[in-house]
């Protein structure tokens, strides 16, 4: 089955807001990022496996509030036995479906369920400030949290400190109101889509 973006018909490529005589390298980028396997991995209350034993595409699993990567694959804590991936390898669940028996866990594909929005530049933290109530400032390369932005459900992943760099994740439905919500609050320091 073909994902079909949730921002299929309102994602335009260009220049918007405040980029008048703004170097390229001064202004926001803001991309979405597509044809990414995403699944939710839970590890039941029962279950006496340590998880610390698991490795996926070589990445242990993180602690609070934290994420771990290489070049293919992210694994992000969400809570408390439960962590999203996040991963170029399609056919990662199958190869991997041996370490992940149904005794101790519960995996769910939500591939089709997501839409994820990618800033990067200085001002990153700025347009975050914007909508989330959270302590932006306090966040670094590796952190993920659940928020809400403009009352929009996210989680967020910080990418990369330098360039600053950020990943939010919200649910497929909520996608155009969430590109609409972000878009609007870079326009006052000007962005490029790509």
């Amino acid at each position: 089955m073909i994902n079909t973006s949730s921002l299929n018909f309102v994602y335009k490529v260009g220049k918007f807001g405040d980029n008048d005589n703004k170097s390229e390298n001064n202004l926001l980028k803001v991309s979405e990022v597509k044809n990414l396997l995403i699944f939710q991995i839970s590890q039941y209350k029962n279950s006496s496996l340590d998880i610390s034993t698991i490795r996926l595409d070589g990445l242990s699993f993180p602690s609070s509030l934290e994420s771990t990567s290489n070049l293919n694959t992210r694994i992000l804590w969400i809570g408390p036995n439960n962590w999203l991936v996040f991963s170029s390898i399609l056919d990662m669940i199958k190869s991997e479906k041996d370490q992940f028996n149904e005794m101790d866990f519960a995996i769910t594909d939500i591939s089709h369920s997501r839409v994820i929005i990618e800033l990067e530049g200085n001002l990153v933290n700025e347009v975050l400030k914007k909508g989330c109530p959270l302590d932006i400032n306090s966040l670094k390369n590796g952190d993920c949290v659940n928020s809400v932005y403009n009352g929009l459900t996210i989680t967020i992943d910080i990418i990369s400190d330098n360039p600053k760099k950020v990943r939010i994740s919200g649910l497929r439905s909520f996608g155009e109101s969430l590109h609409h919500s972000i878009t609007d609050a870079c326009l006052e320091f000007g962005y490029k889509a790509i």
